[in-house]
């Protein structure tokens, strides 16, 4: 018998914000189109889009009881609900109530699809989407339109979740996700860098198509990101979506001259690259030009690169991934982007 959690996918990842038009054009830069829009209950306004299996449901709240309007006078704007995609959303509500999961909203059909909703981690949540197969890819209240984001960009899902979480909740959470959702946990890191001190375990659905890296800071040592994301956000939530892509360089490329920026790589990363790794698929000379990292695990090779937060909090931002057989993730590049971000948020602080 296959179970409740063996097919899950990432239907869709909706984004609570107060102003639509900024984020709409940002995505518009990373080759995302406007696939569908429309109103909801009292001002709710939402506008969807995608390109290959990424779907991104940004929604402006209404009225002041709306939960988006909660919501957002807590963490600004952000991820609220990573939805996941199976053949049977009543039943995956059910069971994962039975195993402890607080449920959100029961089982209901609207246009042709069947939603149910449970609590994740902080203030997000996972709905439950069950679609007809074979059908048009729709949410109720919303109509189809077409405005095409920036060409060749070549974004094709989402690879991975990055979640902040308390310290001291590491082990809960990730027990949550084995125990509810059957996640099962696929690399474990600590890192250390200077003072500062990050405990993180990656956990993947059972069919491998849905994965969180979950992240808690380490008291014990000074004060990093972590701490500083916990403390902005107002608790836990996802520090950043990873887009998955074919081509790392082609899709860097594209987004900086659409005016995305990026994080930058001090110039002695790539000098080492070359004794460290021997490339399979781009140049040193093209990762460095574009600040694109390389690493690998048991696999293949990962190539990674984080954009600059547009938050006004620092809250989130988002990452770049081209995978050529790496199923999970490299130390040195965790370290690496860890690196990256502190610099930025301390350019960004003395500003």
């Amino acid at each position: 018998m296959i179970g409740h959690f063996q097919d899950l996918t990432v239907d869709h990842v909706r984004i609570y914000c107060a102003d639509l038009d900024p984020l709409v054009t940002q995505f518009g830069g990373y080759g995302l189109d406007v696939r569908a829009e429309g109103a909801g209950p009292g001002a709710e306004h939402s506008v969807v889009l995608g390109h290959g299996d990424i779907r991104l449901v940004l929604t402006r709240p209404g009225t002041g009881d709306h939960p988006g309007e909660m919501y957002t006078a807590q963490h600004g704007h952000g991820v609220s609900d990573i939805a996941l995609g199976t053949a049977d959303a009543a039943g995956a509500f059910h069971e994962a109530v039975r195993r402890g999961a607080r449920p959100i909203a029961a089982p209901e059909r609207n246009a042709g699809l069947v939603t149910a909703s449970v609590a994740g981690f902080g203030d997000v949540i996972h709905t439950f989407v069950q679609r007809e197969p074979g059908g048009p890819w729709s949410l109720p209240g919303l109509a189809p339109v077409h405005r095409p984001g920036t060409p060749g960009i070549g974004l094709r899902s989402v690879d991975h979740f990055a979640v902040c979480v308390e310290a001291g909740r590491l082990t809960e959470v990730v027990e949550h996700y084995e125990q509810v959702f059957d996640f099962s946990v696929i690399f474990t890191e600590r890192i250390v860098v200077g003072e500062q001190a990050m405990d993180s375990q990656v956990v993947q659905s059972a069919g491998g198509a849905v994965t969180l890296t979950l992240i808690a800071p380490d008291t014990a040592r000074r004060p990093g990101q972590i701490d500083t994301f916990l403390k902005d956000h107002g608790g836990a939530g996802v520090q950043h979506i990873a887009f998955e892509t074919g081509d790392v360089i082609r899709s860097v490329s594209g987004m900086s001259d659409a005016g995305i920026g990026f994080l930058t790589t001090p110039a002695a990363y790539y000098e080492l690259m070359r004794d460290r790794l021997k490339l399979t698929r781009h140049s040193v000379a093209e990762l460095s030009r574009l600040n694109v990292l390389a690493d690998e695990d048991h696999d293949g090779q990962l190539y990674q690169i984080f954009t600059k937060s547009t938050h006004p909090r620092g809250t989130l931002f988002f990452e770049i991934i081209e995978r050529v057989g790496a199923r999970t993730f490299g130390s040195g590049n965790i370290k690496a982007l860890y690196e990256a971000v502190e610099l930025d948020q301390f350019a960004a602080d003395g500003r």
